[in-house]
């Protein structure tokens, strides 16, 4: 007797023997035992998950002599022909090789004879998606107005070349890709039954191998068995196949969540000296980052069945370390690598490129995690009316950990930076604290400007008008009262409450004002005006009126009523 493969001996005969289909399967039984069968069905999915598979079955189940509850017995005669293909009221149509019109003619005619044995006859057409226009026009109305006896089971991979025309006579199912955890579970039963031993891991290779599709699957399992016999490890499976390792995934996708990028390299040279499909592995990486992601986000989501036991446990280590701002920046850079791969010269470089970067994204710190490093430094009470003990005269500068909160646009320290001067001591909200805090407005504004770049043109207009013991008030001329909403940002509030702690020495809460007085640069008159500090830079407002009382800028401004916006050096 020849050998039989194992996708045809596994060929599933019943319903309930189709794996993933549930709700196909269902559906067309419960159909079948009320007698409200449809004349005509088109079964769409990808390849490999049970379309023909479904259209047999169901033939069985119309023109079975015992049928019971819509299940066929599989031992009459009806039952034994079908599953041979050698029933004479049941014909499967290859739709590539008979797309002509004639060949719909042919059937268009054969349609009113009277089926010969059972009930029904059965017409399945495979890949009806290859039917010529002419073809799917000679069906149109035979298909819309069949005699009773007649049904009309269809299957395709591509519904979208199908008209619509057809797809408005039909009822359609869409089976979908099986899962990977339903694949290993039938692998394991095959193999079992067929006496083959094999280890979970190599049950789960496989599986992750087929891509949803169960004849792939089964066809795989085939040439292992070939390959090695009756006793199968993980490491036969990838050889014959190419695939990677769970164990060098998991290494790979921990390099570049911890940023460990000399490990990444090291994984990848080794990987393509095996010989691995790189951009195989592309996929996989980026499929084992959709995991984490659901992981992060829903991990009820994420079924047992889809991974093993052991890598449930990884992706749930690795959730807990990975903040999910810089999880989408990693799947961004995977995405993109995506269509990179597929027209480049040199994967490896490609992929090596793309993961670097995706390692980097992984470190680099969020604006949250940011303006939470800021929240925690300025204390849970910067914004409350208790006043804040001055224990420190000088404040330490505000850095950010490469593993937290440190940005990658920050400029290094310079090793021949000037250590700051310390402040001298004044009392607390007395004119001399508010006098030094104006001596030293200028860096303050350049350290704000530093830490949130957006206020940097916006703070520059600004100065301290009242300074209290919990408080300071920051006033703005009337003509720039239109960047009051822009400097109250979280953020913007947070970096004047450290800027002016740097100066001060104590942290206080911050309120922005517009200033009533149109002269620039008037103080309050309980305020002595302090000494113009001879190194601080001019500030915007003194650089404006400079150039306002010059002649020649006086001249154009009078010439076209204008007025000095910005000025650029």
């Amino acid at each position: 007797m020849a050998y039989e493969v194992l996708a045809r001996k596994w060929r599933p005969q019943q319903f309930d023997q189709v794996v993933g289909q549930g709700h196909v399967t269902g559906t067309l039984q419960r159909a079948i035992a009320t007698s409200r069968v449809a004349h005509a069905y088109l079964f769409v999915g990808p390849r490999g998950v049970g379309k023909t598979s479904i259209a047999r079955i169901m033939a069985k189940a119309l023109n079975c002599q015992t049928n019971r509850d819509g299940i066929p017995c599989d031992t009459c005669s009806s039952c034994r022909e079908i599953a041979a293909g050698n029933n004479l009221d049941v014909l499967e149509i290859d739709g590539a090789s008979n797309n002509g019109v004639d060949n719909i003619r042919d059937l268009r005619d054969n349609v009113k004879f009277l089926p010969a044995r059972g009930p029904f006859r059965v017409y399945i057409i495979d890949e009806v998606h290859m039917l010529s226009m002419g073809a799917f026009n000679a069906l149109l109305k035979t298909l819309e107005e069949p005699p009773p006896h007649v049904k009309f089971l269809f299957a395709t991979t591509e519904p979208q070349k199908v008209p619509a025309t057809i797809l408005s006579r039909c009822q359609r199912f869409d089976l979908r890709r099986i899962s990977t955890g339903d694949i290993a579970g039938h692998l394991a039963k095959i193999a079992t039954a067929e006496g083959i031993t094999i280890s979970d891991d190599a049950v789960y290779a496989l599986a992750r191998g087929a891509e949803g599709g169960l004849r792939d699957a089964e066809s795989a399992l085939d040439q292992v068995i070939a390959f090695r016999g009756k006793d199968i490890a993980e490491e036969d499976v990838l050889s014959v196949f190419g695939l990677v390792s769970r164990r060098q995934l998991d290494s790979l996708c921990t390099a570049v969540i911890d940023g460990d990028i000399p490990q990444l390299l090291t994984v990848i040279a080794d990987l393509d000296a095996a010989g691995k499909d790189l951009q195989r592995l592309a996929a996989e990486v980026l499929d084992y980052f959709r995991q984490l992601v659901v992981m992060v986000y829903a991990p009820k989501v994420l079924s047992r069945q889809e991974v093993p036991e052991h890598q449930w446990k990884i992706l749930q280590d690795q959730a807990q370390r990975m903040d999910a701002g810089r999880l989408s920046r990693v799947m961004e850079q995977l995405i993109a690598m995506q269509g990179q791969l597929r027209f480049a010269l040199s994967r490896r470089v490609v992929l090596e490129m793309a993961l670097i970067r995706a390692a980097r994204a992984a470190q680099v710190a969020t604006l949250d995690e940011v303006i939470a490093a800021l929240k925690n430094e300025a204390g849970d009470d910067a914004g409350d009316d208790e006043p804040v003990p001055a224990q420190k005269k000088t404040a330490e500068p505000v850095t950010y950990d490469a593993r937290s909160s440190r940005t990658t646009d920050d400029p290094p320290p310079r090793a021949d930076a000037p250590a700051p001067t310390p402040t001298p001591a004044a009392a607390i909200g007395s004119p001399d604290e508010l006098a030094l805090l104006l001596n030293h407005w200028p860096q303050v504004c350049q350290k704000v400007g530093t830490m949130t770049p957006l206020a940097k043109a916006h703070v520059r207009d600004t100065k301290p008008i009242a300074l209290g013991e919990v408080d300071c008030t920051i006033g703005l001329d009337a003509e720039f009262a239109d960047r009051i909403p822009i400097l109250k940002h979280p953020k913007c509030i947070l970096a004047l409450q450290h800027a002016i702690a740097d100066v001060l020495g104590r942290k206080v809460s911050v309120h922005l004002t517009e200033l009533a007085a149109p002269q620039e640069g008037q103080l309050p008159t309980d305020t002595p005006i302090p000494e113009p500090d001879p190194d601080a830079p001019p500030s915007e407002t003194q650089v404006k009126r400079k150039w306002a009382e010059d002649p020649s800028v006086k001249n154009v401004m009078e010439l076209f009523n204008g007025r000095i916006s910005d000025i650029r050096q």
